[in-house]
């Protein structure tokens, strides 16, 4: 499954040095057939503390993570919606990816000037937000004098499309997102194929700096307005300090906790980052494992035992008979698939079973 977050953000909000710093955990891609080689696209490994466990109960001779592609999309500035600097390119690349990441400065730094001449981050979040809100606002109002002439032959799709229209133009006439509308799950699924960049789903990147003042550091008003403006919005959001993350490139892995508690940074913001991120696209992991290789492979939350199976091959969805199923820690726990049967603990699923996150998976097919 190719799964993508784009990074957006303002010029010198550190947009580009956390997307090296994340392409510093990126794996070969090689295993994942989906992956480009586009230099602005990272293919970074999803954390999971489990994979390796389960690689080394079964002494696999490869292993591979669930992945995420991060893009690191143009620059974008005041009045990209009517093509200023980058505009169209920003847009179009936008809407290629699955979520977005939106980077926001919240460090004072005179060497590295601001846009707009001073660190206020909802001001930030507001020009990019809005610059999607008028390109969308432009898509829905065409896409709605369509659906209202065409509606008139009858046709459903049509028609449903209009009526969400009907719901989506007004409130992004008011300057607000598409996916703050009120939706049914059928509403949604059509306002899905609109394609609208206010409709994906916003991890807001709070980038500190090490060494200089920081805005949460300060507690100010302007540290207030943020806190506010992510509570009223509902907004996702983690803390993450790029520069050292890029720094830390050639420290092994031992070494880098130490390295951030000297730094003042004692968390792994990149890490916090992806698993976020894999969690608002309301993704889950399930694991095959054996000798040959144990292997995440991401689903969507919800998916059936023979939806799942398809992220591995298209026979075990259309020819299947039924998986055998254990979640992850009680498999770790009797120490191989041999006991965990000897024990009962092995369950046969068929076509309805939910799949779980962390189940470990075998699959029977015609």
């Amino acid at each position: 499954m190719s799964l993508s977050i784009g990074i957006v953000g303002l010029p010198n909000v550190g947009k580009s040095t956390l997307f090296n710093a994340l392409t510093l955990k990126g794996v070969p891609a090689e295993n994942y057939p989906f992956c480009t080689i586009d230099p602005s696209v990272g293919v970074v490994a999803v954390p999971d503390f489990r994979l390796q466990r389960l690689s080394d109960m079964s002494h696999s001779a490869k292993t591979i993570p669930a992945v995420v592609q991060f893009v690191d999309i143009a620059g974008l500035v005041k009045g990209a919606s009517l093509g200023e600097g980058l505009g169209n390119q920003f847009l179009s690349h936008i809407r290629e990816v699955d979520a977005i990441a939106e980077v926001v400065r919240i460090f004072h730094d005179d060497d590295i000037l601001h846009v707009a001449g001073e660190i206020d981050p909802v001001s930030d979040i507001e020009v990019i937000n809005l610059e999607l809100v008028l390109a969308d606002m432009q898509t829905a109002e065409k896409s709605l004098e369509r659906a209202e002439r065409d509606a008139k032959g009858g046709d459903k799709e049509v028609t449903a499309e209009r009526d969400v229209l009907r719901k989506l133009v007004p409130i992004l006439k008011q300057g607000k997102p598409a996916r703050t509308v009120e939706l049914s799950a059928e509403e949604k699924k059509t306002a899905q194929s609109l394609h609208l960049l206010t409709l994906k789903p916003v991890l807001y990147v709070l980038n500190r700096k090490s060494g200089v003042v920081n805005v949460d550091a300060e507690g100010g008003d302007t540290w207030k307005a943020l806190q506010r403006f992510l509570e009223e919005s509902k907004s996702e959001c983690v803390f993450v300090d790029a520069g050292v993350e890029g720094e830390l490139r050639d420290v092994h892995d031992y070494e880098r906790d130490n390295f951030r508690r000297e730094l003042g940074v004692p968390d792994d913001g990149l890490n916090g980052l992806i698993k976020v991120g894999y969690r608002m696209l309301n993704l889950i992991s399930f694991f095959t494992t054996g000798e040959d290789e144990t292997r995440a492979w991401t689903i969507t939350k919800g998916s059936t035992a023979p939806e799942a199976g398809a992220a591995i091959h298209t026979d075990f969805r259309d020819k299947f008979i039924r998986a055998n199923v254990i979640q992850c820690e009680k498999l770790l726990e009797v120490g191989s698939f041999a006991k965990a049967r000897e024990l009962g603990l092995l369950r046969s699923e068929g076509k309805e079973y939910v799949v779980q996150d962390g189940d470990v998976m075998e699959f029977k097919h015609g």
